[in-house]
C-alpha cells in the first residue's frame, strides 16, 4: 500500500507528537492509562487519515486478511510466554516489571480494557505505526533500514513507562507487525494482529 511520500519536518512533527502522547500516557499519573492511550493513538490516526487519505481508501478487510492476522497474532502471543519464561529465569526483577505493566490497568474493567484495545487501540496504532511512519521512512531509507528505524522509534517513545520489559517487549512487537508489514505490503492483518493481541494478553488471557 503505497502512500504519497510527506514532508520530512511533517514526519519529525509526527514522531514527536507521538513521543509527547506516550510521555503523557506513560510517565504522568493523573488520568485512567487506557483512555490516555487511546486517545494517543486515536489522535494520531486520525492525523495520518486526514494527510495520507490514500491509506483510508486502500483499507479492505477481507477473510484472508482476518486469518492472518488471527493467526500472526497467536504466533506472537506464543512469543511472548516464551520471553517470559526466559526473562524471568534469567532476570529476577523481571517478574516485578512484568507486574508493573498490568498494574497500568488498575481500576479499570477488562471489558472495557478489552474493547478499547480491540476497536481503538490497537487498529489507531497500527495506521499510525507502519501506514505512516514505517511507510514514510521506507521511502526514504528502503525496506530494512525504514523497518529498523520505525521499530526503534516505536520502542522509543515507551520509554517513558522506565520499564526495561515494556521497552523490550514494544521492540519485538514492533518488528514482529514490522516485518508482517514489509512482507504482505498490506496494512489490514497488521490491524487484526495488533487488536487481537493486544486484547487477549491484556484483558483475556493475561499472561501471569
Amino acid at each position: 500500500m503505497k502512500s504519497p511520500k510527506l514532508q520530512l519536518k511533517a514526519v519529525f512533527a509526527m514522531v514527536l507528537l507521538a513521543s509527547v502522547m506516550w510521555f503523557v500516557a506513560f510517565y504522568l499519573q493523573w488520568g485512567v492509562f487506557w483512555f490516555k492511550i487511546a486517545l494517543a493513538a486515536c489522535t494520531l490516526a486520525g492525523l495520518t487519515l486526514w494527510a495520507l487519505p490514500t491509506t483510508r481508501r486502500a483499507l479492505r478487510f477481507d477473510g484472508k486478511s482476518l486469518l492472518i492476522g488471527l493467526v500472526s497474532a497467536a504466533a506472537l502471543y506464543f512469543i511472548f510466554w516464551i520471553g517470559k519464561t526466559v526473562s524471568t529465569a534469567l532476570f529476577p526483577s523481571a517478574q516485578q516489571h512484568i507486574g508493573a505493566i498490568y498494574s497500568k490497568g488498575a481500576g479499570t474493567p477488562l471489558w472495557l480494557i478489552a474493547l478499547l484495545l480491540f476497536f481503538i487501540t490497537g487498529p489507531c496504532e497500527e495506521i499510525f505505526w507502519r501506514g505512516f511512519l514505517q511507510q514514510q521512512l521506507v521511502q526514504r531509507l528502503g525496506n530494512l533500514q525504514g523497518w529498523l528505524l520505525a521499530t526503534a522509534l516505536y520502542a522509543g517513545v515507551h520509554i517513558w513507562s522506565f520499564n526495561f520489559m515494556l521497552i523490550g517487549a514494544a521492540a519485538v512487537a514492533g518488528a514482529f507487525w514490522g516485518a508482517l508489514y514489509w512482507r504482505l505490503n498490506r496494512l489490514e492483518p497488521v490491524i487484526v494482529s495488533h487488536a487481537a493481541w493486544s486484547t487477549f494478553i491484556f484483558a483475556v488471557l493475561p499472561i501471569p
